[in-house]
């Protein structure tokens, strides 16, 4: 039997994923991202686009939800911060996605909606 833990861990662990839509956020084409969990803690790395560098800590909270406060610097070198809460889901050919609800905390305002696709080999 799966625990909740568990089911997050094995769709998110040491895999990468691009965005498909971010509208209203910095992250876009050619920004990747790297998670890794441990127990209930996620953590992620993330460039690409218009991020020089970022990195993500946060905690699974349900079966398939998991919340991460965020932080990154841009290549114009604005230092940004914001809160997320994120959906895992899989899509018709097998692919983990996420969907996110997500706002500012430092350096922008506002927030918005997006979205991820693993990226497979």
């Amino acid at each position: 039997m799966k625990t909740a833990l568990s089911q997050v861990a094995e769709r998110l662990h040491k895999r990468r994923f691009a965005v498909t839509n971010n509208t209203e956020g910095l992250s876009g084409a050619g920004t990747i991202f790297y998670y890794e969990v441990d127990g209930s803690t996620v953590s992620s790395t993330y460039q690409g686009g218009r991020i020089r560098i970022g990195n993500q800590v946060g905690r699974v909270t349900g079966p398939d939800t998991f919340e991460l406060l965020f932080q990154c610097l841009t290549l114009e070198g604005e230092l940004l911060a914001g809160w997320s809460r994120g959906t895992v889901g899989v899509d018709h050919v097998g692919r983990t996605t996420l969907t996110f609800v997500w706002g500012w905390l430092s350096g922008a305002t506002g927030g918005g909606e997006s979205s991820y696709v693993e990226l497979t080999a």
